[in-house]
């Protein structure tokens, strides 16, 4: 599996970059980026942890790019006696629509991010983005008895993979805010992002149950662009 996704992420990201390049002067990023993580998994009291993470974007039009996140961190909760640990990491593709999109700006571009107001680029950079993953589990639990047969009773278990590679699906919305102006877009950015990550399989605790896992990440990062002229 991760090799198959490592594949098409490659693939992808080649064909993007390349199309880029024909367009614009920047048309990579590269971010890197930390906050707080939230489980929503069985054990309900949840702990807020920490993750870092690294993105690399490549532009197709100045407001859409397409970019590869890498994440690693802790997520971690407890309840009924009961509590677990897993120090994660995820590699997913993604694409991203910003605002700027779909505003009226001008056909020149070179001319809107050197004239355009600090609000109206602010504006501009207000996102959403979708996109696909896998997740590295490296889960350490510590379950009651009374828990397991309270489990058990509703159809669940406790599982033995606790180290596990799943499917994950990130949804994110965030803001970008430049820094800098040239003729080809923002020099710099800081980037604000919450994230929220489905898995269709639940096992980020260890305790499968009917309802899948989730979890949270919100970050405060920055991006620099690359290949300036």
């Amino acid at each position: 599996m991760k090799k198959s996704v490592f594949l098409v992420f490659g693939i992808v990201s080649l064909f993007f970059v390349n199309t880029a390049f024909a367009q614009f002067s920047r048309p990579v990023s590269v971010g890197v980026g930390a906050g707080g993580t939230l489980s929503l998994a069985d054990l309900g009291n949840s702990d807020i942890r920490f993750a870092g993470h690294v993105d690399v974007d490549g532009l197709i039009t100045p407001f859409i790019s397409v970019g590869i996140h890498g994440e690693k961190g802790i997520l971690s909760a407890y309840g009924w006696n009961s509590d677990f640990e897993n120090r994660y990491y995820t590699l997913s593709g993604n694409v991203k629509v910003r605002l700027g999109q779909f505003l009226s700006l001008p056909d020149n571009y070179s001319n809107y991010t050197l004239r355009a107001s600090i609000l109206n680029q602010i504006l501009a950079n207000i996102y959403l983005g979708g996109g696909v993953g896998f997740i590295k589990n490296s889960i350490e639990n510590s379950i009651d008895p009374n828990y397991v047969e309270s489990i058990s009773n509703m159809g669940g278990e406790i599982t033995d993979d606790l180290n596990s590679e799943n499917l994950v699906i990130p949804l994110n919305i965030g803001l970008d805010i430049p820094l800098g102006r040239s003729l080809y877009g923002p020099k710099w950015a800081i980037n604000l992002n919450y994230q929220h990550s489905l898995l269709p399989k639940d096992n980020l605790d260890g305790v499968i149950n009917k309802k899948n896992d989730q979890y949270s990440y919100l970050s405060l990062g920055v991006k620099m662009a690359l290949f300036n002229r």
